[in-house]
Protein backbone atom coordinates (compact mmCIF):
# COMPACT_ATOMS: atom_id res chain seq x y z
CA UNK A 1 0.00 0.00 0.00
CA UNK A 2 1.24 3.49 -0.80
CA UNK A 3 2.17 5.66 2.16
CA UNK A 4 -0.11 8.69 2.23
CA UNK A 5 0.94 11.62 4.38
CA UNK A 6 -0.15 15.22 4.78
CA UNK A 7 2.03 17.24 2.48
CA UNK A 8 2.19 21.01 2.21
CA UNK A 9 4.72 22.22 -0.37
CA UNK A 10 4.65 25.64 1.25
CA UNK A 11 5.33 24.24 4.73
CA UNK A 12 3.96 26.96 7.00
CA UNK A 13 1.11 28.16 4.75
CA UNK A 14 -2.37 27.15 5.90
CA UNK A 15 -4.90 26.79 3.11
CA UNK A 16 -8.62 27.36 3.49
CA UNK A 17 -10.00 25.70 0.39
CA UNK A 18 -7.33 23.27 -0.80
CA UNK A 19 -6.13 20.14 0.99
CA UNK A 20 -2.94 18.36 -0.04
CA UNK A 21 -1.68 14.78 0.30
CA UNK A 22 1.57 13.24 -0.88
CA UNK A 23 2.18 9.59 -1.76
CA UNK A 24 5.88 8.84 -1.65
CA UNK A 25 6.02 5.54 -3.56
CA UNK A 26 5.46 7.09 -6.98
CA UNK A 27 5.62 10.76 -6.06
CA UNK A 28 1.91 11.60 -6.32
CA UNK A 29 0.77 14.96 -4.95
CA UNK A 30 -2.98 15.35 -4.53
CA UNK A 31 -4.73 18.73 -4.54
CA UNK A 32 -8.23 18.32 -3.12
CA UNK A 33 -10.60 21.22 -3.72
CA UNK A 34 -13.07 22.19 -1.01
CA UNK A 35 -14.36 25.61 -2.11
CA UNK A 36 -16.72 27.60 0.08
CA UNK A 37 -19.48 28.75 0.29
CA UNK A 38 -20.32 27.06 -3.04
CA UNK A 39 -18.54 24.16 -4.78
CA UNK A 40 -17.33 26.40 -7.59
CA UNK A 41 -14.15 28.25 -8.52
CA UNK A 42 -13.97 31.32 -6.32
CA UNK A 43 -10.87 33.51 -6.15
CA UNK A 44 -9.58 32.03 -2.88
CA UNK A 45 -9.77 28.46 -4.15
CA UNK A 46 -8.11 29.35 -7.45
CA UNK A 47 -5.37 31.39 -5.77
CA UNK A 48 -4.54 28.52 -3.43
CA UNK A 49 -4.50 26.02 -6.28
CA UNK A 50 -2.18 28.23 -8.31
CA UNK A 51 0.18 28.78 -5.38
CA UNK A 52 0.45 25.05 -4.79
CA UNK A 53 1.03 24.30 -8.47
CA UNK A 54 3.77 26.87 -8.94
CA UNK A 55 5.60 25.85 -5.78
CA UNK A 56 5.40 22.14 -6.62
CA UNK A 57 6.76 22.85 -10.08
CA UNK A 58 9.52 25.06 -8.67
CA UNK A 59 10.59 22.36 -6.20
CA UNK A 60 12.16 20.45 -9.09
CA UNK A 61 14.73 23.22 -9.44
CA UNK A 62 15.65 23.09 -5.74
CA UNK A 63 18.79 20.98 -5.22
CA UNK A 64 17.82 20.35 -1.58
CA UNK A 65 14.95 18.09 -2.66
CA UNK A 66 15.87 14.44 -3.09
CA UNK A 67 14.30 12.57 -6.04
CA UNK A 68 12.04 10.57 -3.73
CA UNK A 69 10.56 13.82 -2.39
CA UNK A 70 9.63 15.25 -5.77
CA UNK A 71 6.23 15.22 -7.45
CA UNK A 72 5.98 13.03 -10.54
CA UNK A 73 2.18 13.16 -10.74
CA UNK A 74 -0.01 16.11 -9.71
CA UNK A 75 -3.66 15.19 -9.20
CA UNK A 76 -6.60 17.59 -9.10
CA UNK A 77 -9.50 16.08 -7.15
CA UNK A 78 -12.32 17.14 -4.83
CA UNK A 79 -13.29 16.79 -1.19
CA UNK A 80 -16.94 17.54 -1.98
CA UNK A 81 -19.06 14.40 -2.08
CA UNK A 82 -20.55 13.88 -5.52
CA UNK A 83 -19.03 17.03 -7.02
CA UNK A 84 -15.71 17.65 -8.73
CA UNK A 85 -16.53 21.31 -9.33
CA UNK A 86 -19.60 23.17 -10.58
CA UNK A 87 -17.56 25.74 -12.48
CA UNK A 88 -17.48 29.52 -12.47
CA UNK A 89 -18.59 31.69 -9.59
CA UNK A 90 -21.89 32.63 -11.21
CA UNK A 91 -22.93 34.95 -8.39
CA UNK A 92 -19.79 37.00 -9.01
CA UNK A 93 -20.43 36.93 -12.76
CA UNK A 94 -24.01 38.13 -12.37
CA UNK A 95 -23.04 41.02 -10.12
CA UNK A 96 -20.19 42.15 -12.40
CA UNK A 97 -22.41 41.93 -15.49
CA UNK A 98 -25.18 43.95 -13.87
CA UNK A 99 -22.63 46.63 -12.94
CA UNK A 100 -20.85 46.33 -16.31
CA UNK A 101 -17.52 45.77 -14.53
CA UNK A 102 -15.40 44.50 -17.40
CA UNK A 103 -12.11 44.59 -15.49
CA UNK A 104 -13.55 42.44 -12.67
CA UNK A 105 -14.69 39.76 -15.12
CA UNK A 106 -11.39 39.85 -16.99
CA UNK A 107 -9.32 39.59 -13.79
CA UNK A 108 -11.33 36.53 -12.78
CA UNK A 109 -10.91 34.98 -16.22
CA UNK A 110 -7.16 35.58 -16.18
CA UNK A 111 -6.83 33.85 -12.80
CA UNK A 112 -8.67 30.86 -14.29
CA UNK A 113 -6.28 30.79 -17.23
CA UNK A 114 -3.23 31.08 -14.97
CA UNK A 115 -4.41 27.92 -13.20
CA UNK A 116 -5.31 25.93 -16.30
CA UNK A 117 -2.20 26.93 -18.21
CA UNK A 118 0.09 26.00 -15.32
CA UNK A 119 -1.60 22.61 -14.97
CA UNK A 120 -1.49 21.95 -18.71
CA UNK A 121 1.98 23.32 -19.43
CA UNK A 122 4.11 22.02 -16.56
CA UNK A 123 7.75 22.84 -17.31
CA UNK A 124 9.02 20.35 -14.75
CA UNK A 125 8.69 16.61 -15.49
CA UNK A 126 5.27 16.37 -13.85
CA UNK A 127 2.26 14.55 -15.29
CA UNK A 128 -1.04 16.21 -14.36
CA UNK A 129 -4.16 14.14 -13.72
CA UNK A 130 -7.77 15.08 -13.03
CA UNK A 131 -9.95 12.69 -11.04
CA UNK A 132 -13.65 13.35 -11.60
CA UNK A 133 -16.16 11.77 -9.25
CA UNK A 134 -19.66 13.17 -9.57
CA UNK A 135 -20.42 16.42 -11.35
CA UNK A 136 -17.96 18.55 -13.30
CA UNK A 137 -19.82 21.41 -14.93
CA UNK A 138 -18.71 24.45 -16.90
CA UNK A 139 -15.37 25.62 -15.56
CA UNK A 140 -15.12 22.42 -13.53
CA UNK A 141 -15.16 20.42 -16.75
CA UNK A 142 -12.63 22.83 -18.29
CA UNK A 143 -10.30 22.32 -15.33
CA UNK A 144 -10.56 18.54 -15.73
CA UNK A 145 -9.81 18.85 -19.45
CA UNK A 146 -6.61 20.80 -18.80
CA UNK A 147 -4.94 17.72 -17.30
CA UNK A 148 -2.64 15.47 -19.29
CA UNK A 149 -4.78 12.53 -18.14
CA UNK A 150 -8.48 12.64 -17.27
CA UNK A 151 -9.73 9.86 -14.97
CA UNK A 152 -13.46 9.64 -14.29
CA UNK A 153 -15.69 7.24 -12.42
CA UNK A 154 -18.66 5.65 -14.15
CA UNK A 155 -21.80 7.62 -13.41
CA UNK A 156 -19.97 10.94 -13.26
CA UNK A 157 -21.56 13.78 -15.21
CA UNK A 158 -19.76 16.47 -17.19
CA UNK A 159 -21.11 19.28 -19.30
CA UNK A 160 -20.89 22.87 -20.47
CA UNK A 161 -24.21 24.56 -19.60
CA UNK A 162 -23.21 28.13 -20.50
CA UNK A 163 -25.40 28.18 -23.62
CA UNK A 164 -28.42 27.92 -21.31
CA UNK A 165 -27.87 31.56 -20.36
CA UNK A 166 -26.70 32.60 -23.85
CA UNK A 167 -22.95 32.49 -23.17
CA UNK A 168 -20.16 30.02 -23.93
CA UNK A 169 -17.43 28.37 -21.81
CA UNK A 170 -14.55 30.81 -22.19
CA UNK A 171 -11.84 29.32 -19.99
CA UNK A 172 -10.35 26.66 -22.22
CA UNK A 173 -13.19 24.36 -23.30
CA UNK A 174 -12.81 25.01 -27.03
CA UNK A 175 -9.02 24.83 -26.89
CA UNK A 176 -8.74 21.65 -24.82
CA UNK A 177 -11.66 19.77 -26.37
CA UNK A 178 -10.62 20.53 -29.95
CA UNK A 179 -7.20 19.02 -29.24
CA UNK A 180 -8.82 15.88 -27.87
CA UNK A 181 -11.70 15.27 -30.28
CA UNK A 182 -11.38 17.83 -33.10
CA UNK A 183 -12.83 21.30 -33.60
CA UNK A 184 -16.18 20.29 -35.09
CA UNK A 185 -16.95 17.80 -32.30
CA UNK A 186 -15.84 20.33 -29.68
CA UNK A 187 -18.14 23.00 -31.11
CA UNK A 188 -21.04 20.57 -31.25
CA UNK A 189 -20.53 19.65 -27.60
CA UNK A 190 -20.30 23.28 -26.52
CA UNK A 191 -23.34 24.41 -28.52
CA UNK A 192 -25.48 21.52 -27.27
CA UNK A 193 -25.27 22.35 -23.56
CA UNK A 194 -25.72 18.61 -23.03
CA UNK A 195 -24.63 16.84 -19.87
CA UNK A 196 -22.57 13.75 -20.73
CA UNK A 197 -21.85 10.66 -18.69
CA UNK A 198 -18.27 9.58 -18.09
CA UNK A 199 -19.02 6.48 -20.16
CA UNK A 200 -20.09 8.60 -23.15
CA UNK A 201 -17.03 10.82 -22.86
CA UNK A 202 -14.75 7.80 -22.63
CA UNK A 203 -16.22 6.49 -25.87
CA UNK A 204 -15.62 9.89 -27.49
CA UNK A 205 -12.00 10.02 -26.37
CA UNK A 206 -12.46 12.84 -23.86
CA UNK A 207 -11.95 10.68 -20.76
CA UNK A 208 -8.69 8.72 -20.74
CA UNK A 209 -9.31 6.29 -17.88
CA UNK A 210 -12.79 5.05 -16.97
CA UNK A 211 -13.05 3.78 -13.40
CA UNK A 212 -15.77 1.78 -11.74
CA UNK A 213 -18.01 3.80 -9.45
CA UNK A 214 -16.26 4.33 -6.12
CA UNK A 215 -12.94 3.09 -7.52
CA UNK A 216 -11.51 6.33 -8.89
CA UNK A 217 -8.49 6.52 -6.61
CA UNK A 218 -7.66 2.85 -7.19
CA UNK A 219 -7.94 3.21 -10.97
CA UNK A 220 -5.71 6.26 -10.88
CA UNK A 221 -3.08 4.53 -8.77
CA UNK A 222 -3.25 1.45 -10.99
CA UNK A 223 -2.65 3.68 -14.02
CA UNK A 224 0.31 5.34 -12.29
CA UNK A 225 1.79 1.96 -11.31
CA UNK A 226 1.53 0.74 -14.90
CA UNK A 227 2.83 3.97 -16.46
CA UNK A 228 5.62 4.66 -14.00
CA UNK A 229 7.93 2.07 -15.55
CA UNK A 230 8.00 4.15 -18.74
CA UNK A 231 7.22 7.59 -17.30
CA UNK A 232 10.02 9.33 -19.17
CA UNK A 233 8.68 8.02 -22.46
CA UNK A 234 5.09 8.97 -21.57
CA UNK A 235 6.05 12.52 -20.62
CA UNK A 236 8.17 12.95 -23.76
CA UNK A 237 5.24 11.83 -25.91
CA UNK A 238 2.98 14.34 -24.13
CA UNK A 239 5.42 17.13 -24.94
CA UNK A 240 5.60 15.94 -28.55
CA UNK A 241 1.79 15.98 -28.80
CA UNK A 242 1.74 19.53 -27.50
CA UNK A 243 4.31 20.50 -30.12
CA UNK A 244 2.42 18.83 -32.97
CA UNK A 245 -0.85 20.51 -31.96
CA UNK A 246 0.41 23.51 -29.99
CA UNK A 247 -1.63 25.56 -27.55
CA UNK A 248 -0.44 28.93 -26.32
CA UNK A 249 -1.44 30.86 -23.25
CA UNK A 250 -2.19 33.79 -25.52
CA UNK A 251 -4.85 31.73 -27.30
CA UNK A 252 -6.55 31.09 -23.96
CA UNK A 253 -6.28 34.75 -22.94
CA UNK A 254 -7.66 35.96 -26.28
CA UNK A 255 -10.71 33.75 -25.85
CA UNK A 256 -11.35 35.20 -22.39
CA UNK A 257 -11.61 38.64 -24.03
CA UNK A 258 -14.31 37.25 -26.32
CA UNK A 259 -16.02 35.67 -23.29
CA UNK A 260 -16.00 38.91 -21.27
CA UNK A 261 -17.42 40.98 -24.12
CA UNK A 262 -20.14 38.38 -24.69
CA UNK A 263 -20.94 38.26 -20.96
CA UNK A 264 -21.42 42.00 -20.81
CA UNK A 265 -24.07 41.73 -23.55
CA UNK A 266 -26.28 39.32 -21.59
CA UNK A 267 -29.87 40.44 -21.05
CA UNK A 268 -31.95 40.45 -17.88
CA UNK A 269 -33.63 37.29 -19.13
CA UNK A 270 -30.24 35.59 -19.50
CA UNK A 271 -29.24 36.69 -16.00
CA UNK A 272 -32.41 35.19 -14.56
CA UNK A 273 -31.35 31.82 -15.95
CA UNK A 274 -27.91 32.35 -14.44
CA UNK A 275 -29.54 33.11 -11.10
CA UNK A 276 -31.33 29.75 -11.20
CA UNK A 277 -27.98 28.05 -11.68
CA UNK A 278 -26.57 30.03 -8.74
CA UNK A 279 -29.37 28.61 -6.60
CA UNK A 280 -28.46 25.14 -7.86
CA UNK A 281 -24.86 25.74 -6.75
CA UNK A 282 -26.07 26.98 -3.37
CA UNK A 283 -28.16 23.84 -2.89
CA UNK A 284 -24.92 21.88 -2.57
CA UNK A 285 -23.54 23.99 0.30
CA UNK A 286 -25.06 21.82 3.02
CA UNK A 287 -23.57 18.68 1.51
CA UNK A 288 -20.18 20.37 1.27
CA UNK A 289 -20.26 21.42 4.93
CA UNK A 290 -20.94 17.85 5.98
CA UNK A 291 -17.93 16.63 4.02
CA UNK A 292 -15.71 19.37 5.46
CA UNK A 293 -16.62 18.27 8.98
CA UNK A 294 -15.73 14.66 8.14
CA UNK A 295 -12.39 15.74 6.66
CA UNK A 296 -11.56 17.93 9.65
CA UNK A 297 -12.43 15.09 12.00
Amino acid sequence: MNAVIDFNPLNTVQFEQVRTHYESEFGITWLFMRPSPRPCFNRICMSELLLNQTQIEASHANPQHRPQQLTNYLVLASDVEGIFNLGGDLATFKEAIEKQERSKLLDYAHLCIDNLWTFYNMQAPITTISLVKGQAMGGGFEAALSAHVLVAEKGSLMGLPEVLFNLFPGMGAMSFLSRRIGLNAAEKMIRSGKVYTAEELYGMGVVDVLAEEGQGEKALQDWVRKTHKSLNSFQAIQKAKQRVNPLTKQELLDITEIWVDAALRLTDRNLKVMERLVRAQNSKVGEQDEVAVKVAG
